[in-house]
């Protein structure tokens, strides 16, 4: 039977890759590269770089797949996303299909971990509840952007004895979370810190987490909040792409 691999690459790093991952990649007969567009270019070759690097002697295909656009500011969030996932659906079963023989092995390289905010373990169910084609799938996690926004400040991610909480920019913006001190955003395109309105939170901020182009800043949020809006606005025009997370703290 076909197997597929999902390989979390870690937040840009190559070195955040794990010896679990190499291996994984050693036994790839074909790797599936998404093409977000000219933006987002420097993503692909990064896949490619570590493979360079750390496999110089492996040769497996590069199946280069276009990834259909989605709106990025939909009426109904949950329906376009879902109809996203279906077009997706329909690209992978294909490739699939053409690209890997019955007993070969196919891999994903899926930056930060597939678990935490990434769609393909979804899309590959979707393909397997099509029944057009049959594969077994493995997932192997790696280092996501909150691990490295940690490392990066050297701080922890809670407080003594408390939880801490994971969410997106679209969810905070309906308002901090209840019962939580610490909060971690990530996907957050509109700068939802800006509806926290008291003086004490911190944030700890990170952008390209990881990469000869990171970027840290951190203090109270009021006092630089506009800095790291104009930062990020700076570093987006500059490379035509950005990946941030930050975490949001109300001190005891």
């Amino acid at each position: 039977m076909r197997k597929i691999v999902l390989i979390g690459m870690g937040a840009g790093n190559p070195e955040y890759i794990t010896m679990q991952a190499l291996n994984a990649l050693r036994r790839v007969d074909a790797l599936f590269i998404t093409d977000k567009g000219r933006e987002k270019e420097e993503l692909m070759h990064l896949r490619k770089e570590i493979c360079a690097r750390y496999l110089p002697d492996r040769t497996f295909r590069i199946v280069v797949i276009s990834d259909p656009p989605r709106e990025r500011d939909p009426a109904d969030y949950l329906q376009t996303v879902d109809s996203w996932h279906e077009q997706r659906a329909v690209i992978y079963e294909k490739l699939i299909n053409e690209q890997l023989g019955e007993n070969e092995v196919g891999a994903f390289l899926v930056w930060g971990d597939p678990s935490l905010y990434d769609s393909l373990i979804r899309v590959l169910g979707r393909v397997l509840i099509r029944g057009a084609t049959a594969f077994d799938y493995e997932v192997i996690p790696g280092i996501t952007s909150i691990q490295a926004l940690a490392a990066q400040h050297r701080i922890t991610l809670n407080q003594i004895g408390e939880p801490f909480q994971v969410t997106t920019g679209r969810q905070f913006a309906k308002g901090w979370p209840q019962g939580q001190r610490d909060v971690v955003v990530m996907l957050d395109g509109e700068q939802a810190f800006n509806t926290v309105s008291d003086g004490e939170t911190e944030i700890y901020w990170g952008a390209y987490l990881g990469t000869p182009e990171q970027i840290l800043l951190s203090g109270k949020l009021r006092e630089v909040c506009a800095t790291i809006e104009k930062t990020r606005a700076e570093a987006r025009a500059r490379k035509g792409w950005i990946m941030d997370t930050y975490l949001l703290r109300k001190p005891r």
